[in-house]
């Protein structure tokens, strides 16, 4: 219990932080009101308008004031759309949290029969060859693999559509973009971290019991090697995250990282205020449950 209050303390100071942040990004681009308001309106208005949003006000004041709206989900009125920012963003929501969710997926399928080839066969041929997708696999960048894979499966075979969300299949694509990074990192991880436990004296006593590689890998090693595993997961999601924002945009994928990065192209703040801080939260809550999950599998977490 004492770990679980822990983490969620660390995570509502981390919140806290990133609304700073958030609130900071109110003032990159000057005075707020120059950038909520036409460029036309009288000065006159112009002071209304900041007495009225508060902003004539010291910033510790204004950050208190902003903090209390985000706490009631009232981030504003997007400057673009003219709807309330936040249900804007929630609305894309659930097709990013489809695409983060398929990109895991495919960044756990392809890593966990790499990372056991690559260490079940230490050495040799498979080996090599998990290492070297591995390697590719970290070296590519995220926009030119989008458009090899645009230019293969869209463009020459005609596999899968180049973009838009309207079939199923036109997720793969994106999350292949989005968790190709991770399931490099997830490979070489893995591999190293069941080379580390198949050397373990309870490996060594299996073997000498006639069991198989294959029963011992799967029933005994695989369990204690993911341990760091799951950790390492719950950090890649932050930068799944970001590269699901590369892979929305190359694929026009209507999800909240694509409203954020049109949200940017015409400074509307209160999306981008939204989008953020959501962002932070769900990242937040994702590391939590990494964490559990990790306390799950490891006991003595639980007591550190």
């Amino acid at each position: 219990m004492i770990y679980i209050v822990s983490r969620l303390l660390h995570g509502i100071v981390v919140l806290l932080g990133i609304s700073v942040i958030v609130f900071g990004l109110t003032w990159l681009t000057g005075d707020p009101a120059s950038v909520l308001l036409p460029i036309n309106t009288p000065p006159e208005q112009v002071q209304v308008f900041r007495h009225t949003m508060g902003l004539d006000q010291p910033p510790p004041v204004q950050y208190v004031a902003f903090l209390g709206r985000a706490l009631h989900g009232d981030f504003g009125v997007s400057l673009r759309n003219r709807t309330p920012a936040l249900p804007l963003v929630l609305q894309r929501l659930p097709v990013t949290l489809w695409l983060m969710a398929a990109a895991l997926v495919f960044a756990v399928i392809t890593a966990l029969p790499l990372g056991v080839l690559a260490a079940a066969f230490h050495g040799r041929a498979p080996d090599f060859i998990a290492r070297f997708i591995a390697l590719v696999g970290q070296s590519v960048a995220a926009p030119w693999l989008g458009i090899m894979l645009i230019f293969l499966f869209a463009v020459n075979l005609r596999w899968l559509p180049s973009s838009g969300a309207s079939r199923p299949e036109s997720v793969i694509l994106p999350a292949i973009v989005a968790g190709a990074y991770s399931a490099a990192g997830l490979t070489r991880l893995l591999r190293s971290s069941l080379l580390e436990v198949m050397g373990n004296d309870y490996i060594r006593t299996a073997r000498s019991k006639g069991l198989t590689e294959r029963h011992i890998v799967w029933r005994h090693a695989l369990k204690n090697a993911a341990i760091p595993v799951v950790a390492f997961l719950g950090l890649q999601i932050t930068f799944m995250f970001g590269n699901t924002v590369i892979a929305e945009a190359m694929f026009a994928y209507p999800g909240m990282s694509r409203l954020a990065v049109d949200a940017i192209a015409t400074r509307d703040t209160p999306v981008i205020q939204a989008f953020v801080l959501l962002a932070g939260a769900l990242v937040v809550m994702v590391n939590l449950f990494a964490d559990l999950v990790y306390a799950w599998l490891d006991p003595r977490i639980r007591f550190a």
